[in-house]
């Protein structure tokens, strides 16, 4: 069912003395970590013996200082224009035919005054009718050519159902200019430039156990449940000579498949949303930070353009760079500095913490036997 995850222990150390650490073991590890040291003051209270967890907080913490001493990633001195463009269309409204072209023209008109950015970004879905009908094609098409005129690249949301294969797709698009200051891959229809989302959300974009599931209550059968995957791995999108990771919606969530898609060429990881589902309720605020988690274990900035909110932006050390209220039409113009360098986390993933929770329970089989043998048992 592909897992929901969603704020496990590791995310709450990202302003505390913890994260330091985070670079190095990201936010699983962090998160073995927290575990590992909440058993050991469990069996230091039981057996009243509080020197073993005062010594083992007393190591991260220090480990975490003396990590943040150390610079994995610097700055470069180039920096890089964004618009970030918040469309606030109410939930109720927004797969409504009527709403189409107003949904489409209220966004065209929040751009106009930033086309100057070196990116203009647009959330998930911002597009609102299949891509492959003719005012999808259309609409994609004419701001393709505008942004191309204007010398910028413009991303945007976009979902798909292809006729011919009858397969429906949840993308992200990058049109206008890719690099070397030329538009070479114009736009058409299934064009290379773009992003297929990955990770479905359960039951809202996909049912498992279809045949059974639906069947059973009408709340399996949501309208747009029954969209495919793309792959695993993607090319980043390519946007006015920028390379950008993308992840769209809970996509953010899963670290290992942003770090699957980052490679030597990235250079901002790029994550559009539509929290309206949410309302006005912690959840927004909650895929927030699990956003701004990403830009620390991986040493990227982090640039999140959503509907409804919350729209903002981190640099490379999880640093708020701005950010929109929610439930407001606007946008959040602002200019970041890339990165280059490699954190450990990016490096090798979760491969050092997969191997200490294996050691620590080799460790404790060994003990528990020690001391079974020691009393008899």
């Amino acid at each position: 069912m592909t897992g929901f995850p969603w704020l496990s222990i590791g995310y709450s150390q990202m302003d505390t003395a913890l994260v330091g650490l985070l670079p190095i073991v990201g936010e699983i590890g962090l998160s073995a970590l927290m575990i590992s040291f909440c058993a050991a003051v469990a069996v230091a209270l039981s057996q009243k013996r509080v020197a073993a967890p005062l010594i083992y907080g007393s190591i991260l913490i220090c480990a975490s200082w003396i990590a943040q001493q150390h610079n994995w990633i610097t700055t470069k001195k180039d920096t890089v224009s964004i618009a970030l463009v918040q469309g606030n269309i109410e939930q109720s409204i927004r797969w409504r035919p009527e709403q189409d072209i107003p949904t489409i023209e209220k966004y065209k008109r929040l751009t106009e005054p930033f086309w100057q950015h070196d990116i203009i970004v647009w959330p998930e879905a911002a597009i609102p009718v299949l891509e492959s009908l003719p005012l999808g094609t259309e609409t994609l098409e004419s701001l393709d050519l505008k942004a191309t005129q204007m010398g910028t690249a413009l991303i945007t949301g976009s979902v798909d159902y292809n006729y011919l294969n009858k397969e429906a797709y949840n993308n992200l698009l990058a049109l206008g200019i890719d690099k070397n200051g030329v538009n070479s891959m114009p736009y058409k229809y299934l064009h290379e430039n773009r992003f297929a989302k990955h990770h479905l959300l359960p039951i809202g974009e996909f049912v498992p156990f279809e045949g059974i599931m639906r069947t059973l209550a009408p709340i399996f059968d949501l309208p747009m449940s029954s969209f495919n995957r793309g792959d695993f791995i993607q090319n980043n999108l390519v946007a006015n000579g920028y390379n950008l990771v993308p992840a769209i919606c809970y996509e953010i969530a899963f670290p290992q498949q942003v770090k699957a898609n980052i490679n030597e060429e990235s250079d901002v990881i790029i994550t559009v949303s539509n929290d309206a589902w949410f309302g006005n309720s912690h959840g927004p605020h909650q895929h927030l930070e699990i956003a701004r988690m990403r830009a620390i274990e991986f040493g990227l900035p982090v640039i999140r353009a959503t509907n409804t909110g919350v729209t903002a932006a981190f640099d490379h050390k999880g640093n708020n760079v701005g950010q929109l209220p929610q439930f407001h039409d606007d946008v959040l113009s602002i200019s970041m500095y890339l990165t280059k360098g490699h954190t450990p986390y990016k490096k090798f993933g979760d491969l050092p913490s997969y191997l200490f929770s294996l050691i620590a329970f080799g460790l404790a089989l060994l003990l528990k036997r020690k001391f079974a043998l020691k009393i008899g048992v």
